[in-house]
């Protein structure tokens, strides 16, 4: 994409490769993307033969190719797989003579972005396709992106990284070169977001990531892995020194000051070493975290190998599954509801039950601290199984008295979903606790799914069965790419769209139009929409205005104990009072 000023005005100019051999067709197309009133400038360069477009395709970038079907050198979908292969960034539409509707059917199938025949339509239609193809094929890729990089920093995200770790060990196994496994967790920076926010958390995240990034080689792996958690895959290590060297410049270069809202702050860090094969691929990650927890209980900023006599486990750790043990026995756990608002009236529609640890001497604890844990020891059927049964009495006990009827929402883990007794443990909470099915929904997250999609079809099918009314909704929607093609196959009611996703709309024009694309496709296939995270009014106004159903995030309010809820829902139940989410503008 270029920018012309030939008409007086700055306008995009769109390259267009203009694949067809009869010329009299080509004369036609320039003349009608030629035509005045169009948005964009198209600066088209036409070529007869296919080998010709490959070449030119090789030599400089187009935007968009207009490809006939029938060339002298080539015919049928071959001529479009041809064209992909020389560049399989950019999007095809044909044009073709021929109205014929298989045809169509195959060229769409074969990867080419639309079908006009020829004769029919003018300018503004062919000028609309290709901005849509376009615009379609970025969607594409930023979804296909989004599937192995982890969309704030831009390092490869955990899936990708797990997938070039047992590929390092397979290269390392075959040419029995070391190989070493660093992982990286910031010592500090839950302070920095919760002094100076979670924008100044994730302007620091990028940076820690950029450096690490900088100072390792473009053959090994930098990966967020979550959170402030980043490992790093160093490959072809002459010996442990390497990597040793490798943790000390990240280390002093994580210490170079950030200027974040006029303040200097570092980002010292806890690392951890393992090497292969003296830890085995599987244990690898296992190994490198416990070195670096070694690390941290040592004061942090620096960094440690992993040895023998490092048990798995820290000390901490062992101290943090006591505390957690004691925990569900004395009623320590609570549960903390996030309000849900329909976009179109501001009422609280629905609350998010989110699990929260009040210990006894620290006060409350982070999720991100301690649910990890609860799923390693398995603590988290015990424990889920709470959550449903206080969410369904919350549930009932707001029936009881009165109050507008809301859809409570519980998450599930991974270890919960694949627990043969989650359908009993649903229906016992809902007949204990008096709540309707239909005021129940279950969350997954769209890892979950994409994990093992099989079985995830297989287990959603048994939990429709069991559960009749209960919902169910996909978390976390828009991180995976393939799930995209499963989801009209899933008995799922509704999706939450993201956070990073809603972040930086409507400034970032590539969110904003994934998320508008997300909203549509779900309600195409008869599925409800909630955003999460919105934090603004611009935020609000732009979901609403594309149709999405329901929002939650702190513009609306942060998770606050029941008795709050119960205050919020009593205010909810008058209009004058409802949420910032309400009715028309």
């Amino acid at each position: 994409m270029v920018y012309s000023e030939a008409s007086g005005a700055r306008r995009e100019a769109v390259g267009v490769l203009l694949v067809e051999d009869n010329l009299g067709d080509a004369r036609l197309v320039e003349s009608m993307l030629s035509e005045p009133g169009l948005m964009w400038d198209f600066e088209i360069r036409h070529v007869v033969r296919l080998g010709d477009a490959v070449e030119e395709l090789e030599r400089s970038p187009f935007d968009v190719v207009l490809l006939d079907l029938s060339l002298p050198d080539s015919s049928g979908t071959e001529t479009v797989e041809r064209i992909q292969r020389a560049a399989s960034r950019t999007p095809v539409v044909v044009l073709s003579g021929r109205d014929d509707d298989e045809a169509a059917l195959r060229a769409i199938q074969s990867g080419v972005e639309d079908y006009l025949v020829k004769g029919r339509g003018n300018g503004e239609l062919i000028g609309r396709t290709i901005r849509s193809a376009i615009q379609h094929k970025k969607t594409e890729e930023r979804l296909a992106y989004l599937a192995q990089y982890d969309p704030l920093t831009g390092v490869a995200n955990r899936a990708l990284f797990q997938d070039r770790l047992e590929k390092a060990v397979a290269r390392a196994r075959r040419s029995k070169e070391q190989l070493a496994l660093v992982s990286v967790d910031l010592d500090r920076f839950k302070a920095v977001n919760d002094t100076l926010g979670h924008g100044c958390g994730d302007v620091l995240l990028r940076e820690v990531a950029g450096r690490i990034r900088n100072r390792v080689r473009e053959s090994d792996t930098v990966a967020r892995l979550g959170g402030d958690e980043f490992a790093i895959i160093l490959e072809g290590l002459p010996g442990a020194e390497g990597a040793a060297r490798v943790a000390r410049d990240v280390l002093r270069l994580l210490l170079e000051p950030v200027s974040l809202q006029g303040q200097e702050v570092s980002a010292p860090a806890s690392m951890g070493i393992a090497l292969w094969p003296a830890s085995g691929g599987d244990e690898l990650l296992k190994d490198a975290d416990a070195a670096m927890y070694r690390a941290k209980r040592q004061g942090g900023n620096r960094y440690q190998f992993y040895t023998e006599e490092m048990s798995a486990q820290t000390k901490a750790h062992q101290k943090l599954e006591r505390d957690l043990r004691r925990a569900l026995l004395s009623d320590q756990f609570v549960l903390y509801y996030q309000p849900q608002v329909d976009l179109s009236t501001g009422a609280v529609v629905g609350a998010e039950a989110l699990l929260r640890w009040r210990h006894p001497e620290r006060g409350l604890v982070s999720p991100g601290e301690f649910v990890p844990v609860l799923e390693d020891m398995r603590l988290i059927i015990p424990v889920g199984r709470w959550v449903i049964e206080a969410a369904c009495r919350q549930g009932g006990a707001w029936l009881e008295t009165g109050l507008p009827t809301v859809r409570i929402s519980v998450n599930l883990s991974a270890v919960q979903f694949d627990h043969r007794q989650l359908a009993d443990d649903v229906a016992g909470a809902l007949a204990e606790g008096g709540m309707e099915q239909e005021n129940l929904e279950l969350e997954i997250t769209e890892s979950l799914l994409m994990e093992d999609p099989e079985n995830a079809l297989r287990t959603l099918g048994r939990l429709g069965k069991e559960l009749g009314g209960v919902g169910i909704s996909i978390d976390d929607f828009g991180m995976g790419y393939s799930s995209l093609y499963r989801l009209k196959a899933l008995p799922v009611q509704r999706i939450k769209i993201d956070h990073c996703f809603v972040r930086d709309i409507p400034d970032n024009t590539g969110d904003a139009a994934i998320t508008a694309a997300m909203i549509r496709l779900a309600h195409d296939l008869g599925l409800g929409v909630v955003a999460e995270g919105v934090e603004t009014a611009e935020q609000r106004d732009f979901l609403r205005d594309r149709g999405c159903d329901e929002a939650q995030g702190f513009f609306f309010g942060r998770p606050v104990p029941a008795d709050e809820f119960t205050a919020l829902l009593e205010r909810s139940a008058f209009p004058a009072q409802r949420l910032a989410g309400g009715g028309p503008r």
